[in-house]
């Protein structure tokens, strides 16, 4: 059966460990260190359940115990064979396979109708926002990474994270523009239906005639058979 690969944490702390044992603490300060949390969901709790998951698995294996001070004991952890084996088996699938994967935008995007058009330009507005926010914190920390000279490799994944953003504002200025202007395909009957419900009429009401309420427009949403 093949091994259920969804965490991405997982895979982090056994890249971890494949360079040296470490206790989880160890772990969750290198991660954070090099900037991990910027690309990979990361919280202390979290990595003691991971942790333990992957002793549980064989992938990892206790090593020793250690105490600093008057601090408790800390479990210090060691990679397996079958964990190098995982780590280099799950990170070739990654960079090799495209996956579908479900954004919360694209979700939006999908149910945007129920909103009226003007909400939703002023919400875009708000995105576009946060998204010039967020590619300036990017650049910022380019420039960081460019003046201490350190090699791309140590900021590729903030490459990455640069370029979709780029090109999600580039999507939504683009969008936002159009509904504004009214020439995104099917505006009119958008707006049409939000002004119908306004008055009270509703959806069910719309929809029994929609050619009659929406215009010639609508008639794509008519079976097939009505439609000519």
């Amino acid at each position: 059966m093949a091994r259920r690969r969804s965490n991405p944490l997982a895979l982090a702390v056994l890249e971890c460990l494949s360079e040296k044992p470490m206790h989880p603490y160890e772990i969750s300060a290198t991660l954070r260190t090099r900037g991990k949390e910027q690309s990979i969901k990361l919280n202390y709790g979290s990595l003691y359940s991971v942790v333990e998951s992957l002793a549980k698995q064989g992938l990892i294996t206790a090593q020793h115990t250690t105490r600093e001070g008057r601090r408790p004991e800390r479990t210090v952890y060691t990679i397996t064979e079958a964990g190098q084996a995982e780590l280099e088996d799950w990170l070739s699938e990654l960079l090799s396979t495209p996956t579908r994967e479900y954004t919360s935008l694209e979700a939006g995007l999908s149910l945007v109708g129920a909103l009226p058009p003007d909400e939703v330009a002023q919400l875009l507005d708000t995105r576009i926002v946060a998204l010039r926010i967020e590619l300036g914190a990017l650049e910022r920390a380019e420039e960081i990474c460019a003046e201490m000279k350190l090699p791309e490799l140590f900021s590729i994944e903030s490459q990455y994270r640069h370029a979709l953003l780029t090109a999600e504002l580039d999507f939504v200025q683009d969008l936002l523009t159009r509904i504004r202007k009214g020439t995104l395909g099917g505006s009119k009957l958008w707006r049409r239906t939000h002004e119908l419900r306004a008055e009270g009429m509703s959806f069910d009401e719309i929809m029994a005639d929609p050619v009659g309420h929406l215009g010639e427009e609508a008639r794509a949403l008519l079976p097939r058979e009505e439609q000519s």
